[in-house]
């Protein structure tokens, strides 16, 4: 089993600032598809984003994550039980899940040992829901600039696990029984600074400031100040999601 890669720990606090929710027609397109609404794992948790937003479909949301960082900054529900646990080996019960999320965290996951662990807390006819999203897109002025930042500026900084959600999630393994899903779509709106700490949350631009003692983001900001005209603008970002959607059927 590969070791947890622990690259979000220190900018947990930016993290639950300016990282993006997701849309309610997600939680109840997902919520469509189970049996029964008991129990959802929310797996690689984050501060908690999705799971706040299941718990208006289901009972109860057990959230995991193996940053404690992470769950500290994590947002509060009664619905919401969070722990800090691997997604490969967790606490819970065999048979007793009836959703399973991973909110753009797979990638991060050792596939066959985290695919075993789903299918033992399933239940037969349990959903699995795994989604990322890419870069958001603004404008073409600004989209140009930010692509350039995570092209070149970060190119070197970036893990392979990353690459998977650039190639949109198409070349990780989903073994379970796929269902199609409609295209969902979130918008922010931000103004320059947000964004800024937005692009700070990238665990690539971490790397780049701990090795090079400088933070990128400065020189990116003096890159888009020309277009984004003023700083205390906001504008809309648009991420689409990518989803993969499973259901175990257990003999």
């Amino acid at each position: 089993m590969t070791s947890f890669k622990d690259n979000f720990s220190k900018q947990a606090d930016i993290y639950v600032k300016y990282r993006p929710l997701y849309p309610t027609e997600l939680y109840s397109f997902l919520a469509s598809l189970t049996m029964d609404h008991e129990l959802v794992w929310d797996c690689g948790t984050g501060n908690g984003q999705a799971a706040i937003g299941l718990a208006a479909f289901y009972n109860k949301i057990i959230a995991t994550d193996p940053s404690e960082q992470q769950i500290k900054n994590c947002l509060p529900n009664e619905k919401v039980k969070y722990l800090v646990e691997k997604a490969e080996n967790t606490s819970l019960r065999s048979n007793s899940v009836d959703l399973l999320t991973i909110a753009n965290a797979l990638h991060w996951f050792d596939f066959e040992v985290f695919y075993k662990e789903a299918d033992r807390v399933l239940k037969n006819n349990g959903i699995i829901a795994a989604w990322t999203y890419g870069l958001p897109l603004i404008s073409p002025d600004i989209d140009k600039i930010i692509k350039l930042y995570h092209d070149e500026t970060l190119n070197n900084y970036w893990l392979p696990e990353n690459r998977l959600v650039e190639k949109e999630y198409a070349t990780i393994p989903f073994p379970f029984q796929q269902i199609s899903s409609p295209q969902f779509f979130y918008e922010k709106t931000m103004n320059l600074n947000d964004l800024i700490g937005y692009l700070n949350t990238w665990s690539a631009t971490q790397r780049f400031i701990n090795e090079n003692q400088f933070n990128p983001t400065e020189q990116l900001r003096k890159d888009l100040l020309p277009v984004c005209k003023d700083m205390d603008l906001e504008k809309k970002l648009t991420w689409k999601l990518i989803l993969k959607v499973g259901r175990v059927v257990k003999p």
